[in-house]
């Protein structure tokens, strides 16, 4: 999957291209956190993408971890957990349902 720059990597990887090439990636630090959410929503689309794609790769669980790192982020950032979205998801659950049933709808209802 071609990736664009700039992008939002993980802590550790210019680290890691450092080690595995000798070279160092030119990087620079997101101090300005409306800055970093656009990135993280951005690296959410892009992990999205990915997972989107794992059942050819046969990477869905890497993929998911990944997708859920980006959350775990966005919330941090927010100042918020996992419990939060938990329970708007529960709300949502008992008003909407869920996926359980595995209902595609083929088309609107026309008036």
């Amino acid at each position: 999957m071609p990736s664009e720059y700039p992008k939002l990597v993980r802590d550790r990887i210019p680290e890691i291209i450092k080690e595995d090439t000798g070279m160092e990636p030119e990087c620079r630090t997101l101090s300005d956190d409306a800055e970093f959410l656009e990135a993280l929503l951005q690296k959410a689309v892009e992990e999205a993408s990915e997972l989107r794609h794992s059942s050819e790769t046969g990477d869905l669980e890497e993929e998911l971890a990944d997708l859920s790192e980006v959350i775990d982020a966005i919330l941090a950032l927010k100042g918020r957990v996992t419990e939060d979205i938990r329970k708007i998801q529960e709300q949502k659950r008992e008003k909407r349902g869920g996926f359980e049933k595995r209902i595609l709808m083929q088309e609107p209802p026309r008036r």
